[in-house]
């Protein structure tokens, strides 16, 4: 919180992308006074592009221009070869070309106007669609002042250049996330009304969908790299980050693509397991509401994290000079608040997913431990949003912080992959790394989900129901496997559904638009948020599924069917369960019997 206050009030996110003139005024808002610049402190907001009274012979000094620079209204379209030329574009078009404080009227008649107006001819321009800027058309100055802006953005370090691109890619990124909001209700809405058909559609579109994103991926690098007028280090870090993405993109679509064809013999299963679900979802139709309000707060919580991040970035003090201009000086150690701020996007992004997670785990369980199925608990969502705030919010905190620190090492190996992209060796170790890295967090994924359904049947905090799950699930670990691997996988290709259809969009939107821009940031940030938003919708199956067959489990081994302990589950479930388990058995006439207790194990035992 210390932080995010700091960077609101000592920021100005504007500066990055509105730009401002040299006496410390923003273009298109209004402005406070700079004590010490008597020019400071102007309404700009119909003045939103920067002009330079010397766009022909610029020269920079410590990344700053030497020219003096104005906000005007409008570019000069045509050659202005005189004053007279420059009073009648001020008249005609309200874009007024001198110094603020010359009355246009003048401009013809103060003998100092040469030295307050711009250098004549002024020569044609065009407004610059990044930065605000008025780009001189007239190809001697063009060249001269392209070479000044490329040197400028090259000397900026990577942290500014990438706000940079966050900024002017903010409505892409923005609709991109609309865009993955409809792909998710898309696939709620699939999932809910299951048949074998749509899998089948479903794993054709993954499929599709990898194998075109990582094409494109690939394409776009060699595109970058052959290209000769790549001179800007921005363009220079796309193509780095193209080739990383390319990598881990190639990966995750051979993993995926052999992953179906061993499991794509259980689809039927998985089309019962879905109905079994959905009959669920039924008795508690709140549920599928849940995602909407996490998403709600998700895109709250990123707007505020947007916007602070942009504030960190533009954290500086503005100082007069002795000619009356403004100078921003920016503070040291902002880069290191900027880590800790990333840090903070992943942990707390994870505990609303958690708490949405415990929600639905805490609905379900109310309702699979209800003797009476035709007569469902009142009100169960809220009922187990009311134990969440009372009670285990600190269960939610753990498990995401622990989530968290297995993300911090796939951001220290695309580093050390920044660093060491030019030796084989060290690309096949960073990418066995980032495989293992990945195949942990699964694993804690699975572990936490479980560890918040066993918190919502016994009431017990984070650490003791973690240590239950883990025993429980090391007893029942493969027939638990065999029962709902395909359903979470099928849902985890739901998630890569979105996110693949959803990059597609923003390589398509971004790639218009190179100039100046590491559009591959935002792009990332694009892809962590559909999977954000896909995974918030979909693990309403997800978590239901989970904690349905672990109550099924502790179910089986705290009860046995008589008259005096019969099953909480109906006879859907457990045929389901019979069926599965003579599949992954190999055999056709099993008959389904009780899981084994194990006597040094920890007993759950569910509350009625």
């Amino acid at each position: 919180m210390f932080i995010s206050g700091y960077a609101v009030v000592a920021g100005a996110a504007e500066r990055l992308v509105l730009g401002y003139d040299s006496f410390g005024n923003i273009c298109g808002r209004k402005n406070t006074p700079v004590e010490g610049a008597n020019l400071s402190g102007l309404d700009m907001t119909n003045k939103k592009y920067v002009f330079f009274l010397n766009s022909c012979s610029l020269e920079i000094q410590s990344l700053k221009i030497s020219s003096l620079s104005l906000c005007v209204s409008s570019c000069p379209q045509q050659q202005l070869n005189s004053l007279e030329d420059l009073q009648s574009f001020a008249r005609n078009n309200g874009s007024f070309l001198c110094i603020y404080n010359l009355n246009v009227s003048n401009y013809t008649l103060n003998p100092k106007a040469a030295q307050l107006c711009p250098t004549l001819p002024v020569p044609p321009s065009k407004s610059f669609p990044l930065f605000n800027r008025c780009v001189p058309q007239n190809p001697e100055c063009y060249s001269k002042y392209a070479s000044v802006l490329i040197h400028m953005v090259n000397e900026m370090d990577v942290f500014h250049r990438i706000l940079s691109g966050i900024l002017a890619g903010r409505d892409t990124v923005i609709g991109l996330s609309v865009l993955a909001l409809a792909f998710s209700l898309i696939l709620v809405l699939a999932f809910r009304f299951i048949q074998t058909l749509l899998i089948h559609t479903l794993i054709a579109l993954v499929v599709f969908g990898l194998l075109f994103v990582s094409g494109v991926l690939w394409w776009l690098h060699y595109d970058y790299r052959s290209d000769p007028s790549t001179e800007l280090e921005t363009e220079k870090e796309n193509a780095k980050f193209l080739l990383g993405y390319a990598i881990f993109s190639t990966i995750v679509t051979v993993v995926l693509l052999s992953l179906i064809l061993v499991l794509r013999k259980r689809l039927q299963l998985a089309v019962q397991l879905f109905r079994i679900v959905g009959k669920i979802i039924g008795r508690i139709p709140f549920l599928l509401f849940q995602p909407f309000w996490t998403f709600l707060i998700l895109v709250v919580f990123w707007v505020f994290w947007v916007a602070v991040l942009l504030s960190l970035g533009t954290a500086g003090s503005a100082q007069s000079t002795s000619g009356g201009q403004v100078e921003y000086r920016a503070l040291s150690g902002i880069c290191y608040m900027a880590w800790y701020h990333f840090v903070g996007l992943i942990w707390i992004s994870e505990f609303i997913l958690a708490c949405q997670q415990m929600v639905i785990a805490g609905a379900v369980v109310t309702c699979y431990f209800n003797r009476n199925k035709n007569s469902p608990p009142p009100h169960p969502v809220l009922s187990s949003i009311s134990v969440l705030f009372c009670y285990h919010l600190g269960t939610a905190v753990k498990g995401s912080f622990l989530i968290t620190i297995l993300r911090i090492p796939r951001i220290v190996l695309l580093y050390l992959y920044s660093i060491l992209n030019q030796k084989k060796n060290a690309k096949c170790l960073f990418n066995c790394c980032f495989c293992c890295v990945c195949f942990q967090e699964s694993c804690l994924r699975y572990f936490n989900q479980h560890a918040y359904t066993t918190t919502a049947i016994n009431g017990t905090n984070f650490c003791t129901s973690a240590k239950d799950a883990v025993c429980f699930l090391a007893r029942n670990s493969a027939k638990l496997a065999s029962i709902s691997c395909f359903g979470d996988f099928l849902l985890f290709l739901g998630k890569v559904f979105v996110v693949c259809f959803t990059v597609f969009g923003g390589l398509m939107a971004f790639n218009y638009h190179r100039e100046l821009q590491v559009w591959v940031v935002p792009l990332l940030l694009v892809g962590f948020f559909a999977y954000l938003i896909s995974h918030s919708f979909l693990s309403v199956f997800e978590v239901t599924a989970d904690a349905m067959f672990l109550c099924f489990a502790i179910d089986m081994e705290t009860n046995d069917g008589t008259a005096e302990k019969p099953y909480f589950m109906d006879q859907d479930l457990l045929t389901f369960v019979s069926q599965s388990n003579k599949l992954a058995e190999g055999r056709e006439h099993r008959n389904m019997r009780p899981f084994q207790d194990n006597e040094d194990g920890t007993e759950l035992q569910p509350m009625v």
